[in-house]
């Protein structure tokens, strides 16, 4: 403050006013200005409160733990917690390894995933879209393994929400396990067929990945050759694309229009539309603005399920956070080894050693 302003005091009329008496008369400017700035605050409070609240009440989850119990492979033993900068982030960030389970669902249900996925309002779903995520320790790198959906499994007897539990099933798709006893059997036949431990289980539908893209403003993809599938209704010249979240979706269900029409050839665009995103998350400076990061955050939460471990806004953050030096050039994506099913041409069953060689390097 000035060394006039110190001395005296001036109302809305500009006369002179002893300073001893500030506090009996303070500008109605001041005043005002206080008023709306407290109000600004609490509204702003208030909307926070909201976004973390609605953003949350987003997401699906299911408590997969208590389902499935001790009967799973051991969790990895993992470095404490570290946080990068305890100057700038004094909340440790998680670093040690991590795998998760991804599922792409093809579930109907809802008139938007009914839409994009051509079909009706069933309210059945299958695991079409299978992914371990395994994060190295620090997490700077990764690999991302698909399981084919058409592999043959033994899935195990299954724990089901409405009591009982299912059979075991031999020379089952691995994709059924999902479809008879929801997340909490896919993860187990999952861990039945890796042997690995999932750490944590991330679902998203048809309207969540396509509204995800389109947050993000679409990506950016190459093909090398052309693709035409009825199935998915989608028609791309080879080249470079950048593609909507409707155009990404069909991208990623895409199988009779390239290569062989196998599973196989799905899992290859798949995995390129997986490095497209990072890239495309990397060029977007979601900081700089709040309605686009808002925007992101509700696609995402709203077609998500996981489990109960990460099923709140600040859960998903902190792991976010965890991968902020993540890059798609530190992502590796390979395929479980699988060959030809021998009492099926149309399905396949993991290819050993070298499936056992590939899960053991994440245990």
């Amino acid at each position: 403050m000035s060394e006039r302003a110190t001395e005296r005091a001036t109302d809305l009329t500009g006369e002179d006013e002893p300073a001893g008496r500030r506090g009996d008369r303070r500008p109605k400017w001041l005043k005002t200005a206080g008023l709306t700035l407290a109000g600004l605050l609490v509204l702003g409070a208030g909307a926070a409160g909201w976004v973390y609240w609605h953003l949350s009440d987003n997401i699906t989850s299911v408590d997969i733990n208590s389902a499935l119990g001790d009967d799973r492979p051991p969790k990895s033993v993992s470095t404490p917690a570290v946080s990068p900068s305890t100057s700038a982030s004094p909340v440790p960030v998680p670093s040690g390894a991590l795998n998760i389970l991804v599922l792409g669902s093809d579930s109907r249900s809802g008139e938007e995933n009914a839409e994009l996925g051509g079909g009706d309002d069933s309210g059945g779903a299958r695991s079409d879209t299978a992914m371990v995520v395994h994060l190295d320790e620090g997490r700077t790198t990764a690999t991302v393994v698909s399981i084919p959906r058409d592999t043959l499994v033994t899935r195990p007897s299954c724990p089901l929400s409405s009591g009982g539990s299912t059979e075991v099933a031999y020379r089952a798709m691995f994709n059924s396990a999902y479809a008879v006893g929801g997340p909490v059997c896919a993860v187990k036949t999952a861990e039945s067929l890796t042997g690995v431990r999932m750490d944590h289980y991330l679902e998203i539908d048809f309207s969540g990945f396509a509204n995800l893209v389109d947050a993000l403003g679409g990506v950016t993809v190459t093909t090398d050759e052309d693709i035409d599938d009825e199935d998915s209704h989608l028609e791309l010249a080879a080249g470079t694309h950048h593609l909507d979240g409707e155009q990404a979706l069909a991208l990623a269900r895409t199988r009779h229009g390239i290569g062989d029409g196998s599973d196989l050839g799905r899992i290859t665009l798949q995995q390129q539309l997986v490095k497209a995103l990072l890239d495309q998350i990397a060029s977007t400076n979601l900081l700089t603005s709040p309605t686009n990061l808002y925007e992101v955050a509700d696609a995402v939460t709203a077609g998500l399920t996981t489990d109960t471990e990460l099923d709140s806004l600040t859960e998903l953050v902190s792991l976010g956070r965890s991968l902020a030096d993540l890059t798609s050039d530190r992502v590796e994506t390979v395929t479980m080894p699988v060959v030809t099913a021998p009492s099926d041409p149309n399905r396949v069953v993991a290819d050993e050693p070298e499936a056992t060689e590939l899960w053991e390097s994440l245990r």
